[in-house]
């Protein structure tokens, strides 16, 4: 497989695994420095298995998540347009020998509905979705382009989608380029497994049957201009370890080629999925604690990375894991084409979901834990996006501005869309976290609330 050496990290491991606890007491002191780890110090903390150094390893992830991010959490909901698919993979319900399942790739106006029930909930973020095949007719990434001008074309009094990321199949440069003009922010793709021969097993025929074509796609969406991409493993098709030594072989390659490494690594676990009996059996399945384990690896190796956790997992895990790490999580997600306007298109959806909550419960929940809520789309629309991003997140730098717009957009949420317990709640986290900003700094932050109490939406900074 491209770039994956499955050799070194044979040897990564055998060193890493040797690391005394001493070595590994070492690594995790430097941590406050934010610098990235390698592969070896990697492969020492996976070696973890003690509580006391496992409870160290959670500490150390809280502390680099904080001075990166700060206490911002970001949602965001996806939105599936398609279901049609033209791939095998023994783990999804979408794969096309499944007959379970009733196929349908939404319309533009369908679209603009989707779009439109997720504003009418709160959501300002979406990642939309697609099964690697378009409706008969169309060229895929015509229908792509399509799709997120629709979902930029919706909106709800004086709300709008501000960033609609998307993950859809690999494209070529030219194809990558027109989505970029399209407007989207980040281009996601999970390479699943980095380990070539569990990749072709589980991936059998269709297109994405290729893995090196899927690696490269990230590539070619870095040489088309698209410098925000989001990468991640689907933990279950193959050991843990090796697969998120696997995946930081793949960060440090787009680090060597482009200066610039993944804008998010996604972290998504096997779940059941109807069609789908390899879904029953998982061959690696991960226990929570391994789980945790992973997500705090990630943020030490890559600190500057946004760590996204999804609807798959239950809410207390996801509650847990925003202090060890995740900075970015999905609310009130439908994983089926219309499924947020239209109930029943839930039966036909990729995978089950563990996490029911509505967006205000989970809102709810992250002001309950201290932690701010944030809509903010910001970065992409200053052009703090690759490098000029990087240059921000590296140092801890973009925490103040994320704190900033949370903040703003979490009034904008409060008085918009809040049940009256959030909102109560969600006042008084900001009165506290408005209390750490300087003089000057609440000034202006008055300023941007007194525009939003007279109307004004979509402030940013």
């Amino acid at each position: 497989m491209l770039y994956i050496d499955e050799g070194k990290i044979g040897e990564v491991l055998a060193e890493g695994f040797k690391a005394t606890e001493g070595h590994i007491e070492e690594i995790l002191a430097g941590a406050g420095s934010l610098r990235r780890l390698s592969l070896q110090e990697a492969a020492a903390l996976l070696s973890i298995e003690e509580p006391r150094m496992l409870k160290r390893l959670f500490e150390a992830a809280s502390l680099v998540k904080d001075r990166i991010y700060g206490k911002r959490v970001v949602l965001f909901a996806p939105l599936y347009i398609s279901n049609e698919c033209s791939n095998s993979c023994v783990y999804c319900a979408f794969r096309s020998e499944n007959r379970l399942l009733k196929r349908r790739s939404l319309s533009r106006d369908e679209v603009r509905e989707e779009a439109k029930c997720l504003l009418e909930q709160g959501h300002k973020r979406a990642l939309v979705v697609a099964g690697e095949s378009a409706p008969q007719g169309k060229k895929a990434v015509d229908y792509y382009v399509e799709s997120v001008e629709a979902v930029y074309s919706a909106s709800v009094g004086k709300n709008r989608i501000r960033r609609a990321n998307i993950n859809c199949a690999p494209l070529s440069i030219e194809d990558f380029k027109r989505l970029k003009a399209s407007g989207i922010g980040t281009y996601q793709l999970f390479q699943e497994t980095y380990h070539d021969r569990t990749y072709r097993t589980v991936h059998p025929k269709g297109p994405k049957s290729d893995p090196d074509n899927r690696m490269d796609a990230i590539d070619r969406a870095f040489l088309a201009g698209i410098d925000d991409v989001g990468i991640g493993a689907l933990y279950g098709l193959c050991d843990y370890i090796f697969e998120t030594l696997a995946l930081l072989m793949h960060v440090e390659h787009l680090e060597r080629r482009f200066g610039v490494g993944p804008h998010t690594i996604s972290v998504p676990r096997i779940e059941t999925a109807s069609g789908a009996e390899f879904t029953r059996r998982v061959p690696h399945r991960l226990s929570d604690e391994e789980f945790k384990k992973v997500v705090a690896v990630l943020r030490l190796s890559v600190p500057y990375t946004g760590i996204i956790l999804s609807t798959r997992e239950s809410p207390e895990l996801r509650d847990e894991l925003f202090g060890l790490g995740v900075s970015q999580v999905s609310a009130a997600s439908r994983t089926s084409p219309g499924g947020y306007s239209q109930p029943d298109a839930c039966d036909d959806a990729q995978f089950s979901l563990n996490d029911h909550r509505s967006l205000d419960e989970v809102i709810g929940s992250i002001i309950s834990k201290g932690m701010m809520p944030s809509f903010c789309a910001a970065c992409y629309r200053r052009e703090r996006t690759g490098q000029a991003f990087m240059k921000l997140a590296r140092p801890g730098a973009i925490k103040d501005m994320c704190a900033f717009n949370a903040l703003i957009t979490l009034k904008e949420y409060l008085d918009d869309f809040a049940s009256d317990k959030v909102r109560t709640a969600g006042y008084a986290l900001i009165e506290k976290e408005a209390g750490r900003i300087d003089a000057v700094g609440r000034q202006a932050l008055g300023r941007f609330f007194d525009a939003i109490d007279n109307g004004v939406r979509d402030a940013y900074v």
